[in-house]
């Protein structure tokens, strides 16, 4: 467990030049591109995908009448919404999840109503294309965009505010995605650590994903009736 300033000395240790001592000192040219080069880094990270590190449950409560909900009032830390993940909480464990403009303009415009309740992701909001009932606890699995926590008090945050802070992300990635950057920052060849680092990339966030579970029956599951429980096999790492 390394805080930021402690990796990117270390990444200074790697390029050969001078080690900083504060991130946040503006009278310092070299220790305020060590931070952008850092912020940058755990930016694209964030964005790469859905990690297990970032991979959040949040919950809805619906109101009567009610079609709008402002997402950061229930999920404050919310980037993206992971697909399939919605559920209605109730005795049948309901399925929903968002549509496309596509959709939505063809639901609302030309299929008749039904108990159906579908909704899109619109300027920060939950919109559903007819007010749910009310008192419906509607569960998701988001990302998160909380990328360090701080040291002290281990409050997760979405942006570098102290050289304690410490990276979410597994340190050596962050490590290898500083390193490149401040190499190509400096206008220095980056080429053989930027691919170093797409590799780890790579191979870290697929470690990651093997370990979920594989649906063999897929659609044909919806389609047959009399079959309650779905064929899986668990890839696991080793």
């Amino acid at each position: 467990m390394k805080t930021i300033l402690e990796i990117c000395r270390e990444v200074a240790d790697l390029a050969a030049v001078k080690r900083p001592n504060d991130l946040f000192n503006e009278n310092s040219q070299q220790e305020s591109i060590f931070l952008s080069v850092a912020k940058s880094a755990l930016d694209s990270m964030m964005r790469y995908g859905d990690w297990e590190e970032l991979t959040k449950e949040g919950s809805l409560r619906t109101v009567c009448g009610k079609s709008q909900y402002i997402i950061s009032e229930f999920a404050p830390d919310f980037y993206s919404l992971l697909n399939n993940t919605i559920f209605i909480k109730d005795s049948q464990e309901r399925v929903i999840g968002a549509i496309t403009p596509q959709q939505w303009m063809a639901e609302k415009y030309f299929h008749s109503p039904s108990n159906n309740i579908k909704f899109k992701i619109q300027n920060g909001r939950f919109v559903f294309l007819d007010p749910p009932p009310a008192g419906v606890k509607i569960v998701f699995q988001y990302r998160s965009n909380h990328i360090v926590w701080d040291f002290n008090t281990f409050e997760e945050k979405s942006v570098l505010t102290a050289n304690t802070d410490v990276p979410i992300f597994d340190e050596y990635l962050v490590k290898l995605n500083i390193l490149w950057r401040w190499l190509k920052r400096s206008g220095l060849d980056y080429t053989e650590e930027f691919n170093e680092y797409q590799r780890e990339l790579k191979k870290r966030y697929g470690s990651a994903l093997a370990t979920q579970d594989i649906d063999l029956a897929g659609g044909i599951r919806e389609q047959q009736e009399g079959i309650t429980d779905a064929v899986k096999i668990s890839f696991k790492n080793q």
